[in-house]
């Protein structure tokens, strides 16, 4: 067996099922709200592509995708990202979601041979990051984020001896769970630093289609490269998906863009991988990508959910919209005087609402674990039942 499976730590749910074990739930109808899966519709415009295109199955799918839709997702992302240009020959790849990309690519990044390679990761962070480094034979290093810094990453609290073996470099903008946006001259200071040290970076973008200002759309790493100067997107790639976006996390569909000459070992790496995109999934997914209209009406629930919900739980925990994202991320203890997995017992047993401990999304890093004491909130129910839930859980305050 491959040594290195012994390091990996269990998944945030498996924890979750641990610590309910035992517990027995109100009898009230339950509401999750600890998983980030969207529940609303699917577009009626992409099932039917997807059926439409099923007699597609009887053919093997391409590594690289179809022409339509690398096509597809170039067009989608130079309007997006405002880009003059995106080849869909040499820096665009079809994937089968994110998920999946982001830990291939870092079986594909990664130089396991080096004696201490690191990979640089936010905290708290999406477990696949440190899967991937760890399956690697890489170190993962952490950068916490936390209110006090804006849920920022310190890059200055690395030294340069520390990045001369970083390797790989994950972000997640905007952030899985803070919601937190980088900024332009967060990502200048990124380039720098890997200009200077030779590592990739990997830019997480799937929850970039959701945010609550029409016209104020999230910068991400193609947009802030290219305000750059950086046309080539050089050691830069990032990754998106259709799952947020179009409410279709069961199609498994994203996309990968930037450095042509990283995209181009990556291609090489997947022929052997066989991770190739169904046929029908892919015409399903350039429908997707050439649709704005229902991805309008999928930020309009969400803004009317945060709309309704945050001031409702910031009158009992320490609650505030963030910058985009379908995630509130809530401190609870200072006002409830329980920690994030006893509040999240509780919640179960008392009012059958169930939330994500902060502690299962962070490692103990410089002193202390970034998400003890917060609870994340995916808001990804219908906005009645994400109104009834705000109102348990206020209720559940209110009575401790």
């Amino acid at each position: 067996m491959n040594p290195y499976l012994s390091d990996l730590q269990p998944y945030p749910f498996e924890k979750l099922r641990a610590l309910f074990d035992g517990v027995t739930p109100s009898p009230r109808k339950p509401i999750r709200l600890s998983i980030g899966e969207p529940q609303h519709a699917t577009p009626p415009l992409i099932l039917e592509a997807l059926a439409r295109n099923l007699p597609s199955l009887a053919h093997y799918p391409t590594t690289q995708g179809s022409e339509a839709s690398r096509e597809a997702i170039a067009a989608w992302a130079m309007a997006r990202y405002d880009l003059p240009a995106l080849d869909p020959a040499s820096q665009v790849l079809p994937v089968n979601g994110s998920r999946e990309a982001l830990f291939a690519f870092g079986q594909c990044v990664l130089d396991g041979r080096q004696s201490g390679a690191t990979v640089v990761c936010p905290n708290p962070f999406y477990q696949i990051y440190e899967g991937a480094a760890l399956l690697a034979g890489a170190r993962p290093v952490f950068l916490n984020q936390t209110a006090e810094n804006g849920f920022r990453a310190d890059y200055d609290s690395l030294s340069d001896t520390g990045w001369e073996s970083v390797q790989l470099l994950f972000v997640c903008s905007p952030g899985n769970p803070t919601g937190a946006v980088m900024t332009l001259d967060e990502w200048r200071k990124l380039f720098d630093l890997s200009d200077r040290h030779g590592f990739v970076i990997a830019s997480d973008e799937c929850y970039s289609e959701i945010y609550f200002e029409e016209g104020r759309k999230p910068l991400g790493g193609l947009s802030a490269a290219h305000q750059l100067g950086r046309h080539d997107f050089r050691n830069l790639v990032m990754f998106s998906s259709l799952s947020k976006r179009s409410n279709v996390p069961g199609m498994r569909s994203g996309f990968v863009a930037g450095d042509a000459r990283i995209l181009k070992q990556f291609l090489l790496y997947r022929t052997y991988h066989g991770c190739a995109m169904s046929p029908a999934v892919q015409a399903a997914s350039a429908v997707a990508w050439g649709d704005e209209t229902h991805v309008l009406e999928n930020r309009r629930l969400y803004r009317e959910k945060f709309d309704r919900v945050t001031p409702m739980l910031a009158e009992v925990v320490e609650a505030s919209r963030p910058d985009a994202g379908f995630y509130l991320w809530a401190r609870v203890d200072r006002r409830t005087g329980l920690s994030d997995t006893e509040f999240a017992r509780r919640l179960l047993a008392e009012y059958n609402v169930t939330v994500l401990p902060g502690s299962f999304l962070a490692r103990s890093a410089h002193g202390l674990n970034p998400g003890a004491g917060h609870v994340r909130i995916a808001l990804v129910a219908e906005p009645g039942e994400c109104l009834e839930a705000a109102g348990r859980i206020v209720e559940f305050c209110q009575q401790l």
